[in-house]
C-alpha cells in the first residue's frame, strides 16, 4: 500500500523555485543549506517536494525530452 510520495525536482535556482511554491501554492519551505548537497524541502498536507540544485543551467522537462508527459502531478479536491 502506497501512503505518500516525495518528488525530487532539480532546478537551477532552488530559492526562486521555493518562493513560487510557498507564495503561489501554499507550501511551507524548510532549507537544508548545511547539508553536503544543499536542498529545500517543501511541505503541504501529506506532500513533500525536495528541490535540488541542477548541475546543468537548464532543466529539460519530460514533455520536451519525450514529447509528452509531465514531471509531477498534484491531485487535489480543493484549491
Amino acid at each position: 500500500m502506497l501512503h505518500m510520495s516525495h518528488c525530487v525536482f532539480p532546478t537551477p535556482d532552488i530559492i526562486k523555485t521555493s518562493d513560487f511554491y510557498v507564495k503561489v501554492m501554499g507550501f511551507k519551505a524548510v532549507k537544508y543549506f548545511d547539508a553536503k548537497e544543499p536542498y529545500i524541502s517543501l511541505y503541504r498536507d501529506n506532500t513533500e517536494i525536495i528541490l535540488t540544485k541542477s548541475k546543468n543551467r537548464k532543466v529539460i522537462p519530460n514533455r520536451e525530452l519525450y514529447g509528452y508527459g509531465y514531471d509531477g502531478y498534484f491531485i487535489t479536491g480543493r484549491v
